[in-house]
């Protein structure tokens, strides 16, 4: 018996990947761009924050994120370096993610209204309803990128990735993920220091919910990486204060947008399953 489960358990992943890339879920290692190892230009001096703060100020008409002090927490401007690494192109979709699920059994992305109440977030539960998995991933948003993950199912995908390809997968580190959305001479945004609504998505000029990854090619980073600005917040594998992990990035429902720098940092509870928050991989490099 305690031979047959092993083989009857390889047997089932089996026919679960099988059945993943028989209805077009990639099982499959996402693309990457590379970042060499070495120094760059991290964090944000006072004039990067002050324009940050009115690019909001014009955005809302209002002054809230400079009276709570939003980019007061980020890294004092400095020369900082990483080792190299690969990290996903795009977030990780929901085509990608299904594939996980289907393999593993792992619980698909989904809040119920006392969970989603119980984060006292600005956002109705009738909100969540476009990205809430039912029998199965929303229909028509294959190439959107999965939110309502918390940072543990983000973690498990790394690890069910590892297994699958023999390679090691994990979420990078918030110096990774700065890196890799603004290349090494410290520029704000992605693709230079000035904001330009229509190389992201933002609520700027977006549609207010998620649209498929690579939509935005003028807003690649110097390394290509996509996305990395807007769309949805990304979980890191950094720590801030107790119980909190950093993500960054910004999402789909920011204004200005200053939270959608490379510099910014913002926290979340890990348990979290928001709307507003992906994730993507990176791959170590031998």
């Amino acid at each position: 018996m305690t031979l047959i489960r092993p083989v009857l358990a390889g047997f089932v992943l089996f026919l679960s990947l099988a059945a993943a890339r028989a209805g077009g879920e990639s099982a499959v290692a996402p693309e990457t761009v590379a970042v060499p190892a070495g120094p760059f230009l991290s964090g944000s001096d006072r004039a990067e924050r002050e324009a940050a703060y009115r690019l909001d100020e014009a955005a809302y008409g209002h002054d809230v994120t400079r009276q709570r002090k939003w980019y007061e927490n980020e890294r004092k401007r400095a020369e900082r370096a990483t080792g190299a690494f690969e990290i996903s192109r795009d977030p990780v979709t929901i085509g990608q993610y299904a594939a996980f699920v289907r393999a593993t059994g792992h619980r698909a992305p989904d809040v119920d209204k006392a969970t989603w109440d119980s984060y006292g977030l600005i956002h109705p539960y009738p909100r969540t309803e476009p990205y809430r998995w039912r029998a199965g991933p929303p229909p028509g948003r294959k190439n959107h990128l999965v939110v309502l993950v918390s940072h543990g199912d983000a973690t498990a995908y790394a690890e069910w990735l590892s297994a699958e390809t023999g390679q090691t997968w994990r979420l990078p580190t918030e110096l990774e993920w700065e890196k890799a959305a603004r290349g090494t001479d410290g520029r704000r945004f992605p693709w230079g220091d000035d904001f330009d609504a229509d190389r992201l998505n933002s609520h700027d000029a977006g549609p207010f919910g998620t649209v498929p990854v690579g939509g935005f090619p003028d807003g690649a980073s110097p390394y290509g990486l996509l996305d990395a600005a807007g769309q949805v917040f990304e979980w890191t594998a950094d720590a801030a204060r107790s119980g909190r992990y950093i993500v960054k990035g910004g999402s789909w429902d920011d204004k200005g947008c200053g939270v959608c720098r490379p510099a910014a940092r913002h926290t979340r509870p890990p348990r979290l399953k928001h709307i507003l928050v992906g994730f993507r991989v990176v791959r170590d490099v031998p």
